[in-house]
């Protein structure tokens, strides 16, 4: 017969539960190991540092979200074709998960009041860590949980009251729907009485010291409005005596308090009596003896009388003149060149290209061990033995170091260098014997399935981003060790970069004005880009007014930023030097050598930026601070074939003076003929870069040494500098990624104008100076004077570059008329891209004028 199933567990010890199936049991006693088990000491420890490291990274993102909230919000709320993707393009720290939760907590929650969460955890992980650190758990909770709420509806209500607008809530939405649900019953002042009230509950039922603090308060606010009482003076035998005071000499001494004579500074015969009682720890009772009796005092206060305080009167702080550069550097702190555009952020990595293996490059140890055999056939060709031989790997050439048997000359190698190149068979192989600092010969042969050395692969690396020295850092590529390739411009201080067609220049160029890009604030480098073919630098326009510099008369509705015309750039080289001379006279007054000890001058407001300092001309000038410059001019070699000297010498005055002041030139060329890179630009350029020439004769004519006829070319070069000469593959960047840079930069916030290079008026065509107004003759006027003055005053357009179009005139020609219209009164002085202020309003006013001028 089957036994019925009792409806409840038997009575015992430890109470079962059992469950539907009656096969899995819970006991208290269950519940007792597992408590033990968490009072274990290596399990507290681990659970404190991995509830410590939890704390962390939420610190991090709660951090990260003021800052990069409102990016991640966007992103976060567009569609994205994979979870990948919005990872990589999510900017907070603490990554994807990191922006979730940050957002969660601080907009959709408690606000910045979630803080009091971290604060609650961070707390409970060193209680869990250090056991010393002990603290009631209901107390910790009870004041996190207050301040969660209570600050949240605080904030909110703040928020509510101020109107500031944020891109998210800062009680989160907790604060902020309570916050408007009170407001709406109570008003904006009861909800403030409430805060404050709630406030005062919290403090006096978390701390019992609070009321009696608050009451110490009062008595010490009270003391402010009372009266001081003054001491009585006790060594006036006429003072009447006080009824009410006991006499001490008939009173039981073990009653009174003890008396304690200390005498006063104010005279010989004036004391201060102190009471002192039990709670007073400098003074020990004294019981007198049974026979003896307490001496009499002559006198006594009425009243106990404290010991008078010290007043301290502050000293004045010696006062700095506002005309003395340490009061301003007080007063302001270090000028900020980047202020203007303080949220500018320079390009992202992100923005360039990955490849495979871009780090490391891929070793064929079979190609090896064949070029390893052929050389060695080939030196024994000739009777040269090889004692050893290694080779490094690089991208797209591996060098093979060889050490020949003792005996065997240097020059029996060189001599041999084409025999041993034919015998190698290989293409673009270079010899070099010695090797500089080494005995060894090197042999540098190309790879056959050469890699491609990305930008991402050099812009990225820890030497090009964590280098701090280099005030223009410029990364090329790599060397044939793989090394990351850099160099500074501003010490090279000017660069010539020749190669023949589809050699790779134009990559170049892009490379350097990349990490240009990639390292320089808008604020502190502008540049002045030339290119005659018209295609290879027109991607930078959009950064005109970010990085670019113009001349005064630049119209960004109708001119272009790259300088296309030959006439422009003789315009624009002669304001470049007119720019170094007056940057020279800024230092003169400055009395420093070179620009970084100007600019550290200006920003430590050692200069006045006020201050008149005229130049040579008479031209008014003001100390600013200066940005590093540099000029790139593509294929200068037209310029020289059209206007020879007009442009050679220009270019050589920047070359020779310009690095004290900043300025530094970058010349290219396709054309490395003796006519091109004369001797006067080579003696003031002695950085180069020479890709694959077409012949010997053009390799020393760029480098003065023969091997860039043997480079492979797309991209292999040649750096030449302090007499050194370094094969490097320079990193590829392609349009895409360069369109990818300036789009970004281009988005972000830019300054009004580009640069203002000074302005510049040649005579005759030759080389001029900026006129100062009033330096013009009005005796000898142009023969289109009066027609001009015409034109400016129907169209009231005074600008030259719209008098060049419309009369069809030559650029120096146009500003020599200008200048006269501005010295006759008809036009007012220069105003950079908005023309000048055409003064005359009316063709019989200038009618007058031109007839007192003597025009007809």
């Amino acid at each position: 017969m089957a036994t019925r199933r009792p409806t409840r567990p038997t009575r015992q010890s430890d109470i079962e539960v059992v469950n539907e199936d009656n096969k899995k049991k819970f006991s208290f006693s269950d519940l007792k190991k597992a408590g033990e088990f968490f009072q274990d000491e290596r399990v507290q420890l681990v659970c404190g540092i991995l509830l410590a490291a939890l704390t962390l990274y939420l610190f991090i993102s709660f951090i990260s979200f003021f800052f990069t909230g409102s990016a991640d919000f966007s992103l976060m709320e567009q569609p994205h074709e994979n979870s990948r993707a919005l990872r990589h393009d999510i900017q907070n720290w603490g990554g994807l998960e990191g922006a979730r939760i940050s957002r969660f907590f601080i907009d959709s929650s408690f606000g910045i009041a979630s803080i009091a969460i971290l604060v609650f955890m961070s707390l409970w992980s060193v209680r869990l860590i250090y056991h010393e650190f002990s603290f009631r758990g209901w107390r910790l909770f009870f004041c996190s949980a207050f301040w969660l709420i209570w600050g949240s509806l605080i904030l909110g209500f703040v928020q509510q009251w101020t109107g500031i607008d944020s891109f998210f809530r800062w009680g989160g939405r907790h604060g902020e729907t309570l916050s408007l649900w009170l407001t709406s019953y109570i008003q904006i002042i009861g909800v403030l009485i409430l805060l404050i009230a709630g406030t005062f509950i919290f403090f006096v039922c978390i701390d019992k010291n609070t009321i009696p603090n608050l009451l110490r308060f009062e008595i010490w606010v009270k003391s402010l409005f009372k009266k001081k009482e003054k001491p009585t003076e006790i060594d006036n035998p006429e003072a009447p005596e006080d009824p009410e005071t006991p006499d001490i000499n008939e009173e039981d001494p073990q009653d009174n308090p003890d008396i304690v004579v200390i005498p006063d500074n104010t005279g010989d015969d004036n004391f201060t009596i102190r009471v002192g009682g039990e709670d007073d720890p400098e003074t020990e009772p004294d019981e007198p003896a049974a026979d003896t009796e307490p001496e009499t005092l002559p006198h006594q206060p009425d009243s106990p009388v404290s010991d008078p305080e010290l007043d301290i009167n502050e000293t004045e702080e010696t006062e700095l003149s506002e005309d003395d550069p340490e009061y301003l550097l007080k007063k302001l702190g270090p000028y900020d060149p980047r202020l203007d555009l303080s949220n500018f952020k320079a390009p992202s990595l992100s923005l360039l290209k990955t490849y495979d293996n871009e780090t490391r490059p891929v070793i064929d140890a079979e190609e090896q061990q064949e070029n390893k055999q052929r050389i060695i056939q080939a030196f024994r060709n000739f009777g040269i033995e090889i004692v050893s031989i290694s080779a490094t790997v690089g991208p797209t050439v591996t060098l093979y170091e060889i050490v020949p048997k003792e005996g065997v000359k240097i020059a029996r190698i060189t001599s041999l260098e084409n025999d041993i190149m034919m015998s190698i068979a290989a293409k673009g192989i270079r010899i070099i014997a010695p090797m500089p600092g080494k005995g060894t010969v090197g042999i540098e042969v190309p790879n056959k399935k050469p890699q491609i050395v990305s930008m991402h692969s050099v812009v990225a690396s820890r030497k090009f981003q964590e280098d701090q020295k280099m005030r223009l850092p410029v990364v090329l590529g790599k060397t044939i060790t793989n090394e990351v390739f850099m160099f500074d411009l501003a010490k090279a201080p000017h660069l010539l970069v020749a190669g023949a067609t589809g050699q790779g220049k134009s990559v170049a160029l892009n490379a350097i004005i990349t990490s240009l890009l990639y390292k320089k604030h808008p604020a502190e480098l502008k540049m002045v880009l030339v290119d005659p073919k018209m295609v290879e630098f027109s991607i930078y326009e959009p950064l005109r007014r970010h990085y670019m510099a113009a001349m005064p008369d630049y119209d960004p509705t109708e001119d272009k930023i790259i300088i296309t015309d030959c006439a422009k750039v003789i315009n624009t080289l002669n304001s470049l030097v007119i720019e170094m001379e007056e940057r020279y006279t800024l230092l003169m007054d400055a009395r420093v050598r070179n620009l970084e000890d100007y600019n550290e001058k200006f920003v430590n407001r050692r200069l006045n930026p006020e201050k008149e300092v005229k130049d040579k001309a008479g031209k008014v000038l003001h100390h600013r601070f200066l940005p590093y410059i540099v000029i790139v001019i593509d294929e200068y070699g037209d310029f020289i074939m059209q206007a020879g000297k007009e442009v050679e010498r220009p270019i050589a005055r920047i070359t020779q003076k310009a690095r004290a002041v900043g300025m530094h030139m970058i010349l290219a060329t396709q054309r490395p003929e003796v006519k091109i890179v004369t001797g006067l630009i080579k003696s003031n350029i002695p950085t180069r870069i020479a890709l694959r020439t077409q012949s010997v004769i053009d390799s020393r004519t760029v480098l003065d040494a023969k091997g860039a006829e043997g480079l492979t070319g797309k991209g292999d070069m040649l750096y030449a500098a302090n007499a050194e000469l370094t094969r490097i593959q320079c990193a590829f960047v392609d349009t895409p990624e360069v369109e990818q840079i300036v789009d970004y930069i281009s988005a972000q916030q830019s300054y009004s104008l580009p640069y203002q290079l000074p302005e510049y008026v040649g005579e005759d065509g030759g080389e001029g100076e900026a006129l100062a107004p009033g330096s013009v003759d009005l005796k000898k006027l142009d023969p289109m004077f009066k027609d001009i003055a015409t034109y400016v005053v129907s169209k009231q357009e005074g600008s030259t570059s719209k008098l060049q179009r419309a009369f069809e005139i030559g650029y120096n020609r146009a500003g020599k008329l200008t200048d006269q219209l501005e010295a006759a009164g008809i036009v007012g002085p220069n105003k950079g891209p908005k023309g000048r202020d055409v003064l005359v309003q009316d063709l019989g006013e200038l009618a007058q004028i031109l007839e007192s001028l003597g025009v007809r």
